[in-house]
């Protein structure tokens, strides 16, 4: 029993040091679009054009005017770029407006030797500690450094990285608690 809480607290102690070595998302990078996200889009003084939207498992969306548009990958900036340039054919100087009502397209999954695994959606930047966590932890079968994220790169291309949860939960290679992407997948042997 005393093993245990040595280890909780360990754990505790690890995921307490990895939210103050996260990195904010807003200092790293803009918010990319998921296939799975609801966008919705609306242009000023036009109320026949507003919808709420989800983008498509092929990461288009279809919007009137405008027809079907790429949006998956792209900054909500880019996207609302597109379309006002698509709706200047029909109305002058449009304004539009998109906000993501909903990232549930930013997702990782976790399978394996873990409590809960399952889908998660990240609803902020996550580092693997953090999703391990949402996951209810290791089982006691747990291979703990033999844990590979999969992650699907440019033109279908796949990566394994390799994370040994032993490292972090000692305190060492901090920086080894990788900023999960949307789409990962943790496998825990």
């Amino acid at each position: 029993m005393k093993t245990f809480k040595i280890k909780l607290a360990k754990a505790l102690l690890i995921m307490a040091m990895c939210l103050f070595y996260q990195t904010s998302f807003a200092e790293t990078e803009k918010y990319l679009i998921n296939p799975g996200d609801i966008l919705e889009i609306s242009v000023w003084n036009e109320d026949a054009l507003k919808r709420e939207v989800r983008v498509l498992p092929d990461g288009t969306i279809g919007f009137p005017l405008t027809g079907t548009v790429s949006a998956s990958g792209r900054s909500v900036e880019a996207l609302k770029k597109e379309l006002t340039e698509k709706l200047t054919e029909y109305i002058a100087e449009p304004v539009v407006n998109i906000a993501v009502k909903s990232a549930e397209g930013n997702a990782v999954y976790v399978t394996g030797q873990v409590k809960n695994p399952g889908k998660f959606i990240m609803t902020e930047p996550m580092n693997v500690m953090q999703i391990l966590s949402l996951a209810g932890g290791l089982t006691p079968f747990a291979a703990e450094n033999d844990i590979v994220i999969l992650r699907k790169g440019s033109k279908d291309a796949a990566e394994s990285i390799k994370f040994e949860y032993g490292d972090l939960e000692e305190g060492n290679s901090l920086s080894k608690n990788h900023l999960l992407k949307s789409g990962d997948v943790i496998v825990v042997p």
